[in-house]
């Protein structure tokens, strides 16, 4: 679904991301992780388009999308949500989840159809499958921390991805709230088929979904394979976790 090709970017002689390989098959749930710096949030900038590298190649499903601008990599089946919390906050649930409808099946422009009638069944059963139904006409600035990343996960599934990127989906949240999005995420997965990569610092969650980790220091790939190769693999204990050999 994901192939990155020699990836790099450097930015004012600083190499932030070196010559990164990596593949991610259809239907797989992959991770990226390293300590703070080693690229992982350039490397999904460099992937969904809001970077253009300076070498290397982007393939989505087989389609070369290097260089393509964010929107145009969203319409070809590639979502994502963010670190910082991005949602319409002072929009209601439903009319955020309702937006992404409107705006990935192009009828953001439509000035002639009563907005509020769009997308309704389409809007509520995704809120449904999120949880979120009952709040759906709370105003989403409000919600909890927890509730805003799972509704921002909502406005990323509206754009109807094939391939899910999620960057610290669980950051900033509690032990309860991480284990409650940590089984959504997976039910999701499931259930729509999707492919998903994903960065995250909390181990646990890493090793619990994970079918495979990819490791990243200073830039480039130091290790890759499934959770249990990874965790046993000296370079990655030595660098990530601050083992001495």
């Amino acid at each position: 679904m994901l192939e990155v090709r020699k990836v790099a970017k450097a930015f004012d002689g600083f190499q932030a991301v070196a010559g990164v390989s990596l593949a991610v098959p259809r239907g797989q749930i992959a991770a990226i992780i390293g300590p703070n710096g080693a690229g992982k949030t350039t490397l999904f900038n460099l992937i969904t388009g809001h970077l253009r590298p300076d070498a290397g190649a982007v393939l989505l499903d087989g389609r070369d999308i290097t260089g393509l601008p964010p929107h145009d990599v969203c319409r070809l089946g590639m979502g994502r949500s963010f670190q910082r919390i991005n949602i319409f906050p002072r929009l209601t649930v439903f009319q955020n989840v309702q937006a992404g409808f409107i705006s990935h099946r192009g009828r953001g422009l439509d000035l002639f159809s009563r907005v509020g009638q769009l997308y309704r069944e389409e809007t509520e059963a995704l809120l449904e499958s999120l949880g979120l139904l009952d709040r759906s006409g709370e105003v989403s600035g409000f919600l909890s921390h927890g509730a805003q990343k799972q509704l921002e996960l909502g406005i990323a599934l509206a754009s109807e991805p094939r391939l899910l990127l999620l960057d610290e989906p669980t950051a900033g949240m509690s032990a309860a709230e991480t284990r409650e999005t940590i089984q959504l995420i997976s039910r999701i997965a499931a259930e729509r088929g999707l492919t998903l990569l994903f960065t995250e610092h909390d181990m646990e969650v890493v090793f619990s979904i994970a079918q495979k980790i990819t490791v990243l220091h200073q830039g480039r790939v130091i290790a890759e394979g499934a959770p249990a190769e990874v965790r046993n693999d000296p370079e990655v204990r030595r660098v990530y976790l601050g083992e001495r050999r």
